[in-house]
């Protein structure tokens, strides 16, 4: 590796710590110019230490690729069978309840074996299938064009039948959750039908693991102050927690 100076070593030492850096945050920290800055930057990126991105750096790709659902169910397993856990706590008896797609949300729908009465409606088929095991939870499947990638139900059939109810809380999985994007997922008729989603929902709660955060996906969902709940994993940096809150979502780090 090529031989880095003591400057380059604090801006991966603050890398390090808060997953994204500022250029200005750096300038200040450092007493450097912008312009020295944007080169240490340009430099690192050049040895795969980091990646720019507008306005800074990031220890990560910050923008999501679409997955195969049989790849991401073995990513984060057990951040994921975690945060799936939590979320039961902000189910109630009787709710009418949106899952969206997404391997978050099959490990809640396993999880609500012995759950009910509840009445569920859903995108995802593989849900819905899990689901059929409960005599006590209403199942709802949305129909239209199935996505084969992600074993879930998108398109204007689907949205037709989504704006005919009106639910307590939406739980949804996201690509990426970004400050000022807000949460995205990287197909777009997927993005749009999330958007409809929460508009016939009453709660916005987001099942994220720390990976999803300071990461964009090709199509918006929503800004985040959209959002009620996130629940995530104890990777979350505290400042993006902290930022987060300060929107008025209500973080859960399980």
């Amino acid at each position: 590796m090529e031989k880095l100076i003591p400057r380059h070593d604090d801006i991966l030492k603050e890398l390090d710590e808060k997953g994204h850096v500022l250029v200005q945050d750096l300038c200040e920290k450092l007493n450097v110019s912008s312009v020295t800055v944007r080169k240490d930057l340009n430099y690192l990126e050049s040895l795969g230490l980091l990646f720019r991105n507008h306005g800074g750096a990031s220890k990560h790709v910050r923008y999501a690729y679409e997955r195969n659902v049989d790849e991401k169910e073995n990513i984060n397993v057990e951040a994921k069978q975690n945060i799936a856990k939590a979320a039961l706590q902000l189910i109630r008896e009787n709710d009418c309840i949106i899952l969206a797609s997404g391997t978050t949300m099959h490990y809640l729908a396993r999880m609500l074996v012995n759950f009910g009465p509840l009445t569920v409606l859903t995108s995802s088929l593989r849900v819905a299938l899990e689901l059929c095991n409960n005599p006590n939870i209403n199942i709802i499947q949305l129909g239209g064009e199935v996505r084969k990638s992600s074993t879930s139900i998108v398109g204007s059939i689907s949205e037709t039948i989504l704006r005919q109810f009106s639910c307590n809380k939406l739980f949804l999985g996201v690509d990426g959750i970004d400050m000022e994007f807000g949460i995205s997922t990287s197909n777009a008729a997927e993005a749009h039908l999330n958007q409809l989603m929460i508009e016939c929902s009453e709660k916005v709660v987001i099942l994220g693991d720390s990976s999803k955060l300071n990461k964009k996906g090709f199509g918006k969902i929503a800004p985040l102050d959209k959002v009620d709940y996130l629940i995530t994993d104890s990777g979350i940096f505290a400042e993006d927690k902290l930022a987060l809150e300060e929107i008025g979502v209500s973080v859960i780090v399980k």
